[in-house]
């Protein structure tokens, strides 16, 4: 059977079967809302170009301004073609899975779409165990907040829905969220950089 435009569906009712129906969408180029770790965002998979310039404009987003990329293991950032250096790995093991949003440089030309010239990305390995079955099945997915640029963010399916309609192919509905957004730094020199204070501290040691 196949899908409507549209489908809407509650975090209660996803068992294997949708959940893999959902994630073979979203390969394939589908753009969803959904609960992340912290608010709802607007998502798609982050290895097709096509979806991420959708998701610009559907967010109304400054091009210039890369997106914030969820995953579900390390090995999903080496994916994407980055090598990561061992200190890279020892911050990412002391810190993640957690709401810690980490900017590391990524120079890769092919990027240009995710990194917007900026030749840097942020990435976040979220604690949600919705998320982390999701991910593992789409792979990396960019996933700004779910509004338009500069506006308020969607707590609910349906400011989302006011936001962008039938736009979406999938909406899924966690519910009520109102968490702060993801911390966020960059790393520099071992060191993790706060460029953005949210809903978690960053060890001193790590600063």
């Amino acid at each position: 059977m196949r899908m409507p435009k549209t489908n809407t569906y509650t975090l209660s009712e996803i068992d294997s079967k949708v959940l893999d129906e959902i994630a073979s969408k979203i390969k394939t180029g589908a753009i969803a809302v959904i609960p992340t770790d912290t608010i709802y965002g607007i998502v798609g998979v982050a290895k097709n170009a096509e979806t991420v310039e959708r998701i610009y404009k559907l967010r109304k987003r400054a091009s210039s301004k890369p997106m914030i990329i969820l995953i579900s293991s390390i090995e999903q950032i080496e994916d994407l073609g980055l090598k990561l250096n061992e200190t890279q790995l020892n911050i990412f093991k002391q810190i993640w899975p957690n709401k810690i949003s980490v900017v590391i440089d990524c120079p890769i030309k092919d990027l240009h779409y995710l990194h917007r010239g900026q030749n840097s990305i942020a990435f976040r390995m979220p604690d949600d165990k919705f998320l982390k079955n999701l991910l593992a099945k789409t792979g990396p997915i960019v996933a700004p907040s779910a509004n338009f640029e500069g506006e308020k963010p969607s707590e609910n399916i349906e400011n989302a829905k006011k936001y962008f309609g039938d736009n979406i192919s999938i909406y899924i509905d966690g519910g009520t969220l109102t968490s702060k957004p993801s911390t966020v730094a960059v790393l520099k020199d071992s060191k993790l950089q706060i460029l953005r204070e949210g809903a978690v501290e960053i060890p001193k040691s790590l600063q």
